[in-house]
């Protein structure tokens, strides 16, 4: 390899250690704090699960008559490359506002669903007696996509108090783990089929390429199994059949006086002498 060639390989090696390892962890950007104030190691582990989703960024535009707002979402990760910004909200006249930050993160989930709540954004302006915003992610199982369907569901701001905005994503990271349904039966089926098979190809290419066997000499063994036939043959047969091979003749009764008897004596009577 050239001297060339050796400095591109190492630099496309060192681009994807160092993007591997800015991908991995970035989950912990996030701080969880419970009601006491402490991070709980459950929901850590339940951020964790969402790691695959944390080098993705997301977007939604919802758009009326009068304006049109573009949301971006990243999970741990700086939205629009604003700083702690987990969900960042954009007019059409390019004013930014935070709408909820992944240092103030809360995580609950069930069997296939995570909710994410971001809190600390900016604050309202009239609404809400001038609260900071909060914005609440519902993650729902899609095993068919790492993350998509990234869409605003509602915009809650006329409570005086707690208004949120809510999104919702697919993503398969949040799916409960596919275990095994099948019988200890039915891999000992699948087991025996597979080996069946390898020794009927196996076999027939070695006797076909190696042996140089044709027509029905090309299936492995073939002799042995033609005996086997017969051999079970024979066996049903012997074990099957309701009456035994030499069996004597059947037994028949004499009569007690022979058919014909006078028509007998009168064709002796030549045999008398006279």
């Amino acid at each position: 390899m050239s001297v060339i060639g050796r400095l591109t390989w190492s630099a496309l090696v060192f681009l994807f250690v160092a993007e591997w390892g800015r991908c991995q962890g970035q989950t912990k950007n996030c701080k969880l704090a419970n009601d006491q104030g402490k991070e709980s190691e459950s929901e850590r582990k339940l951020l964790s699960k969402l790691e695959p989703l944390a080098s993705l960024s997301f977007s939604a535009v919802i758009q009326d008559k009068v304006d049109s707002y573009t949301y971006y979402f990243s999970v741990c990760g700086n939205a629009a490359n604003i700083s702690s910004a987990g969900l960042v909200q954009i007019d059409k006249s390019g004013i930014k506002t935070v709408i909820g930050q992944y240092t103030e993160t809360q995580i609950f989930g069930g069997s296939d669903w995570v909710m994410l709540v971001y809190k600390n954004g900016s604050k309202y302006d009239s609404h809400c007696n001038q609260e900071t915003r909060k914005s609440m992610v519902m993650i729902s199982c899609n095993r068919n996509t790492i993350g998509d369907g990234f869409a605003v569901i509602d915009e809650e701001r006329t409570k005086p108090t707690d208004c949120f905005y809510l999104f919702e994503l697919d993503s398969s990271t949040v799916c409960p783990a596919i275990t095994s349904k099948l019988s200890a039966g039915s891999i000992l089926l699948i087991v025996f089929f597979s080996c069946l098979t390898l020794y009927i190809v196996g076999g027939f290419l070695y006797q076909r390429l190696v042996v140089g066997a044709k027509g029905m000499e090309q299936f492995p063994n073939y002799s042995f199994w033609q005996d086997l036939g017969n051999l079970t043959a024979d066996g049903c047969d012997f074990v099957c059949r309701s009456r035994a091979r030499n069996a004597p003749p059947t037994y028949r009764g004499v009569a007690s006086e022979p058919l014909g008897g006078e028509e007998t004596e009168e064709r002796d009577d030549h045999l008398l002498p006279m």
